[in-house]
């Protein structure tokens, strides 16, 4: 198999992406990789990151890619989960303490800084709508988030979004009140679950 041909491979097990940190796992050089995107007319659309022109171009999966520690929240989650039935406004992400979020900033993502110990909590993998897969709080933290940033959240997102978890066969109201202690909105979360389950 020739040099062109393992690209090819990559391409096809990465849903129409090439990276170049693949290229070179396989000891490929840069000089063959500028050639084969030439040749196959491929995009960069990211440091590192090239699609075929008959691949969908997927802006959540490419930021994840660039910033593996960037974790979907807020209305994006929501949106991810299909929670809430309209488009977000901008993408949301959560990193730790102490992540330097001004690249992301720069290109118009709202970043929101957590704290060490709840940073991790109810990371879970989606797919968007393109099916790829990316990290995203799982519904959970997502309801407690919400609940949490009440007064900055559309109205109309936050009810649907919490009437659409309540409804759902795959809700875990034990995991929801095991969250909801953590993240210091139990009352909020209680009040919910007694008046909506």
């Amino acid at each position: 198999m020739n040099k062109f041909d393992v690209m090819n491979e990559l391409i096809k097990k990465n849903n129409g992406y090439l990276y170049t940190s693949d290229v070179e796992k396989e000891n490929i050089s840069r000089t063959y990789l500028a050639q084969f995107v030439k040749k196959y007319n491929l995009e960069r659309v990211a440091q590192g990151i090239y699609i075929t022109s008959d691949t969908w171009q997927d802006d959540l999966f490419i930021l994840q890619k660039c910033y593996p520690k960037a974790v979907f929240s807020g209305e994006t989650a929501l949106s991810l989960h299909v929670l809430i039935d309209r488009e977000y406004n901008n993408i949301r992400v959560s990193v730790p303490k102490g992540f330097s979020g001004s690249r992301l900033r720069e290109k118009g993502v709202v970043v929101h800084q957590e704290k060490e110990e709840n940073y991790d909590l109810g990371i879970t993998e989606v797919k968007t709508i393109f099916g790829n897969t990316v990290n995203c709080y799982d519904k959970e933290r997502c309801i407690c988030d919400l609940v949490k940033s009440r007064g900055k959240i559309d109205v109309q997102n936050y009810q649907t979004a919490i009437l659409e978890y309540m409804r759902s066969k795959d809700k875990d109201l034990s995991r929801l009140v095991k969250y909801a202690e953590k993240l210091g909105v139990y009352d909020e979360i209680m009040m919910y679950v007694e008046v909506l389950v």
